[in-house]
């Protein structure tokens, strides 16, 4: 009973201390580092199919959630020894072991225009321009690789299927951010 005491305390502690700090994203907050020297927040994905989501950093700590798939983004908004606090496109937050995720960049289309209706999708464009033909209509919720940005566009992979998609429409890519 104690230990469950402590545990919940604990739990609550992190949760407090996460809900203090600021969640802008690390290239507008001049690069601040966590303790592994990292950028925080940052986006990563889940290595594993099988993650399991903790409400504290340590096995010792019980399960929240688990996923089911690999290659899901995250976005990692705090740090402890081995253990990193994610946060899911949905915002559900809680902590997984370092080990399970990769820094492979992956996205969702738009999850927040997801169940609003009938023909909302996200456009897939040959070039990084609003004007580019339309290569494949993505449904919001669907999971992309993502192989560069450039601020504005994010050049991304689904199902076999290679173009340009807005890169407001996803998430696992901050406003403004260029990578490759």
């Amino acid at each position: 009973m104690r230990r469950a005491i402590l545990n919940s305390f604990i739990a609550l502690s992190f949760g407090l201390v996460a809900s203090l700090s600021t969640t802008a994203p690390s290239f507008a907050q001049g690069a601040a580092k966590g303790p592994s020297g990292l950028p925080l927040p940052r986006f990563v994905s889940l290595k594993s199919r099988k993650v399991n989501i903790r409400i504290g950093p340590s096995t010792d700590y019980a399960v929240s959630w688990m996923y089911m798939k690999s290659g899901t983004p995250m976005e990692i908004i705090q740090e402890y020894e081995n253990w990193r606090r994610v946060r899911d496109a949905e915002g559900t937050e809680g902590w997984v072991n370092q080990a399970l995720l990769s820094g492979e960049r992956t996205a969702v289309a738009a999850p927040w225009m997801r169940g609003k209706g009938k023909d909302i999708y996200v456009n897939m464009r040959r070039d990084p321009q609003g004007t580019a033909a339309i290569l494949a209509k993505l449904e919001p919720g669907v999971v992309l690789q993502i192989k560069e940005c450039n601020g504005d566009w994010c050049r991304v992979e689904t199902n076999g299927s290679e173009g340009w998609v807005a890169q407001a429409e996803v998430w696992g890519a901050y406003p403004g951010e260029a990578f490759k």
